[in-house]
């Protein structure tokens, strides 16, 4: 009996000092977080961990290796579970969940980019349907060396952020490669948590063409020419889509690879076009109309050419009136040059029956104007 309460009283001295012995050791890992400017999840470590691994959304994704975080690369607006276990030794974990959760509805809505203008960048977006009243949003354009919060904003009404403008993008080399871009919208708000919201894309898919400027144009009676250029900081392969009237006719449309445009026997028409990515054309904006080019290619001679009728008009009407002012100053000058009444035919003068021409003018009271009557004479 003695031997079974001393039996008794040593497992319970043993269990004591396990627990306290457990007790006082602290867990291996703590201070789990993410650090969003190194992109990293990160923690503090206690005892002798020989191997941790870093799990997101329960998949591996790295092995820490000794050190005391896991490199994330780029942090979406998505929320996911980031988890830590020990791989050798005393099983072990911890979690946390990133970014943390707001109300979705809260976020910005419908963001949507676009490059314009050949180097403008605008992106806009719509105040979360369940945003509180005092709510404000901020955008960031995320490239994996850089990051460029927004330069200029617009604001709705209520003095919200709704819309944000880049100018000059040309001026940024790292954006013109064909890197994958984090448009990023963060919400804030002084009593409630607001998710973020983003989109992802490369510049050149998100691009509107810029109108085709038509440099040079060439109108002929049996065929017209046509040359433009387009300008992009992106997209290199493209094709054209014109669209064409020929007088009265109805327009149709065709596509080329070529910045030129040859018609024969054209006549007077019309013609637009625009620029299209030859390869990823269907999944990207449509490009902007050149404003309309209008050509009359017939015939250069069976028109009257307009600089002669404004020439011509002054001379007529000045000739007119010369020869107004004429009729009506005749009086004077038959008073100033009189005409010889009677002229003789010098070769008739031998012979016995005389011709002679005389001048019967008419009184002035009946024209202004004179009309000289000529009378053969007989014998006298």
């Amino acid at each position: 009996m003695a031997l079974l309460w001393l039996a008794m009283l040593l497992t319970l001295i043993c269990r004591s000092v396990t627990t306290d012995h457990a007790i006082s050791d602290p867990d291996p890992i703590t201070n789990l977080r993410i650090d969003p400017q190194r992109k990293r999840l990160a923690w503090e470590q206690h005892g002798n961990v020989s191997e941790i691994g870093c799990y997101v959304n329960s998949k591996l994704l790295a092995k820490a290796n000794g050190k005391l975080y896991c490199s994330l690369g780029d942090l979406s607006c998505e929320v996911k579970n980031y988890t830590v276990k020990v791989m050798n030794g005393q099983p072990f974990s911890a979690w946390i969940q990133y970014p943390k959760q707001g109300n979705p509805r809260a976020a910005a809505d419908n963001l949507t980019c676009r490059v314009h203008d050949v180097d403008q960048l605008s992106c806009s977006w719509a105040v979360g349907k369940e945003a509180p009243a005092n709510v404000q949003y901020y955008f960031y354009l995320k490239h994996p060396l850089e990051t460029w919060p927004c330069p200029t904003y617009m604001q709705n009404k209520q003095g919200v952020n709704v819309q944000c403008h880049f100018d000059s993008i040309s001026l940024k080399p790292q954006l013109q490669s064909q890197t994958l871009l984090r448009f990023l919208v963060n919400g804030t708000s002084g009593g409630s948590r607001i998710p973020c919201r983003e989109t992802l894309h490369r510049l050149e898919e998100i691009e509107i063409l810029a109108a085709p400027n038509i440099t040079k144009t060439q109108c002929y009676e049996n065929y017209s020419f046509m040359e433009w250029e387009v300008r992009s900081l992106f997209t290199e392969d493209l094709k054209y889509e014109l669209e064409i009237q020929k007088g009265t006719d109805l327009a149709y449309k065709e596509e080329t690879e070529l910045q030129t445009l040859m018609l024969r026997n054209p006549g007077p028409y019309t013609v637009k076009v625009k620029a299209m990515d030859s390869m990823f054309f269907r999944r990207r904006p449509q490009g902007q109309w050149s404003a309309p080019q209008h050509l009359d290619c017939g015939r250069k001679d069976a028109s009257f050419p307009l600089w002669l009728v404004y020439l011509l008009a002054p001379l007529g009407a000045l000739l007119l009136v010369g020869l107004l002012f004429l009729c009506r100053r005749w009086p004077v000058m038959r008073k100033l040059f009189p005409r010889v009444p009677h002229v003789k035919d010098p070769i008739g003068d031998s012979f016995q029956n005389e011709r002679m021409v005389a001048w019967d003018l008419e009184p002035e009271s009946q024209e202004e104007c004179p009309v000289a009557h000529v009378q053969v004479l007989g014998e006298t």
